[in-house]
């Protein structure tokens, strides 16, 4: 179809485009994690580790056991997703695909069985799904590490935030991939947003959200970003006729 060649012929655009749809989801997921689960980041390592250092050090009410099994879970599945595709060379192929439904299909069963329980789950339970979300965004964030879009790493924005300003005009910078950059600060703070809001409906609408996504973006990719549509060099011949 027409549509999906020329869409193919770009790539590297819908590369960024589903980078940047599962930073939103990330944001979602997160936010589901710090107000649902006990102060929990499933994606923000750099959140979980903080909260770990203050809660060890004495500070009142904050958790310590959450974010030390999230942050566990997160190398685990990032070790996975390393495995899984240490095989195959940079950039979206069925690997890929695969990683990035799998991280779906487990948030979206969450919400599932969130939503059969009619609440928020009990203690021993709690660590369960936390250590199912944060072993989920590990495994997302090494696919996205592999697939390689400069500045969107899905799960954290501080190195986006930084380059935003230290190559900005203001900075003496004379120019930076502002759209990119700008977009993932923005979607993953209104998927956070988005996720405060679906947790006042129910704590598995938010994660429901967050793997319908995530499995569009999967589903999507495999389509039109797989490596197997690299458009063929310019100068190339083709089956119809090469030359004399």
């Amino acid at each position: 179809m027409p549509m999906l060649t020329r869409l193919r012929s770009s790539r590297d655009n819908v590369h960024i485009a589903l980078m940047l749809a599962l930073t939103f989801s990330t944001g979602i997921v997160d936010a589901i994690g710090y107000l649902g689960l006990d102060k929990v980041f499933a994606g923000n390592m750099t959140g979980n580790v903080v909260i770990l250092g203050m809660a060890v050090a004495g500070a009142d009410d904050l958790p310590w056991f959450g974010p030390l099994l999230a942050l566990f879970a997160f190398m685990l599945g990032a070790v996975i997703g390393g495995r899984i595709l240490r095989p195959v060379k940079s950039g979206w192929s069925n690997r890929s695909t695969w990683t990035f439904f799998a991280v779906g299909v487990v948030i979206l069963g969450l919400g599932i069985a969130l939503f059969l329980t009619h609440g928020a789950p009990p203690d021993p339970w709690e660590y369960v799904i936390t250590v199912l979300l944060a072993g989920s965004m590990g495994l997302q964030a090494a696919t996205a590490r592999h697939i390689a879009v400069k500045d969107v790493t899905t799960v954290v924005v501080t190195s986006t935030i930084t380059g935003f300003a230290a190559d900005s005009r203001l900075a003496g910078g004379k120019g930076q991939p502002w759209f990119r950059r700008g977009a993932a600060i923005v979607l993953i703070a209104a998927g956070a947003g988005v996720g405060a809001l679906l947790l006042q409906l129910h704590i598995g609408a938010g994660l429901l959200a967050a793997g319908g996504v995530t499995v569009v973006a999967a589903l999507v990719g495999h389509l039109i970003a797989h490596d197997r549509y690299k458009p063929a060099p310019a100068d190339a011949p083709t089956a119809a006729g090469t030359s004399a």
